[in-house]
């Protein structure tokens, strides 16, 4: 077992988050750490705060399921990426993902019925309307067009609308809501405005659903709760904005930067159009090769607890880099190459462990047949500007492209 606290009073930390040199690839220096120093401190580069990142995928996975583990952002050695002012924080309505048992329990009991792979599959002729209505259009307009402004944004908010009861003239709010999430740079300031604002059109949705019942996710979770008695009001707004951030934010990254990385393997995406059986291995492929939400799952430790050989006091926050976990040597063999006859046995694009993303099934079936119907409807899809000059997110705890210009 290693302790650390000698030497980290005398050697820089180094900045999180770390420097990608490629779109597709985490940052190397998580190869280097893999391979030399597996957990490590590093410093966040917007909230100051010194927390471990663990990058081996036997460690991650460790740290998710661990007992002596925390996922509350309200304890005070919490892994915050963002600065949040502790009044704000200690008040605020804590979305599932940070909670600990028996609370996420219970809230994740709430929600699992609706998002069985069952119910996920049944929408598939909604999901193939949606999509085949928004190609439509691209089509009708004629190259070249922003694919993240014409598919990967509106297909996921719409069917979200239409999955939480969202009335159809509101359908412009979540609109707007999901450009300034998704497409654009904004500051933590801005993000916390509009989740506020957000936040403030749920409480009202939530009150109306529970003064006139529906049927929809939402509403059904509303009408069990009324018998259950489980949750208070702000638990299922809260419920619902984790919903949102879930099942829109990580979708529309996917869906443009998996686009984005079938296009760069045409040898690969010929087989796919070819024979459209192979698109479930490729989007099990492309959610372990892009692994967007790499670094969005923090603990914090209860109590000492050793993690890879390294001692991690009460109170160390940690991040369970997923996107390193997903690129381990011991567990993938070429890992930084895709490969969609790839047998993938385990991966933690959904996290691991009790917290693992309940809307698992829902993006699957979404990735499915908006690649299949993507590639078969315009197959002769390419890249409307030079790779060089795509625009992709950085810094965010979701990675993502702005844009992502296509013809045909």
């Amino acid at each position: 077992m290693t302790d650390t606290t000698s030497v980290e009073s005398a050697t820089p930390l180094p900045s999180f988050p770390m420097e990608r040199k490629c779109p597709y690839s985490p940052p190397p220096a998580y190869a280097e750490m893999r391979a030399g120093n597996p957990v490590t401190k590093v410093r966040l580069a917007l909230s100051g705060r010194e927390v471990w990142v663990v990058t081996r995928q036997e460690d991650v996975r460790r740290v998710l399921t661990a007992a002596e583990m925390s996922s509350s952002v309200k304890l005070p050695g919490y892994p915050l990426q963002f600065p949040v002012p502790d009044e704000v924080l200690q008040t605020m309505e804590l979305p599932l993902v940070a909670m600990d048992p028996p609370d996420h329990t219970v809230r994740r009991r709430a929600i699992i019925p609706e998002l069985t792979v069952k119910r996920m599959q049944a929408l598939r002729p909604r999901i193939q309307e949606i999509v085949d209505e928004h190609i439509d259009a691209m089509l009708a307009k004629g190259g070249p067009v922003d694919l993240v402004e014409a598919l990967a944004i509106p297909v996921p908010s719409l069917l979200f609308c239409e999955l939480m009861g969202v009335p159809l003239a509101d359908i412009s709010t979540f609109r707007a809501f999901a450009e300034k999430t998704v497409k654009s740079d904004v500051t933590p300031e801005e993000v916390g405005a509009a989740t506020a604002e957000m936040d403030a059109y749920l409480d009202k949705l939530v009150a109306a659903k529970t003064a006139d019942s529906s049927d929809d996710l939402l509403g059904r979770i509303i009408e069990r709760n009324k018998e259950e008695r489980t949750l208070e009001h702000g638990d299922i707004v809260a419920l619902a904005r984790m919903l949102l951030f879930g099942g829109f934010d990580t979708v529309t990254n996917m869906i443009a930067l998996g686009t984005a990385t079938l296009l760069n393997h045409p040898e690969q995406l010929a087989e796919i159009k070819a024979d459209p059986g192979l698109t479930d291995g490729a989007v099990e492929e492309l959610l372990r090769y892009l692994s967007i939400a790499d670094s969005a799952t923090g603990r914090v430790a209860l109590e000492d607890i050793e993690i890879g050989g390294q001692l991690i006091r009460a109170g160390e926050g940690i991040i369970a880099l997923n996107g390193s976990a997903n690129r381990d040597e011991t567990v993938f063999e070429n890992p930084d190459g895709f490969d969609i006859h790839r047998e993938i046995k385990l991966h933690s694009a959904f996290g691991h462990g009790n917290h693992q993303c309940p809307g698992a099934s829902l993006v699957r079936v979404e990735l499915e047949i908006v690649f299949n119907t993507l590639f078969a409807r315009i197959p002769g899809l390419r890249l409307a500007v030079p790779e060089d000059e795509l625009q992709f997110k950085s810094h965010t705890l979701i990675h993502g492209m702005h844009s992502l210009p296509v013809t045909w």
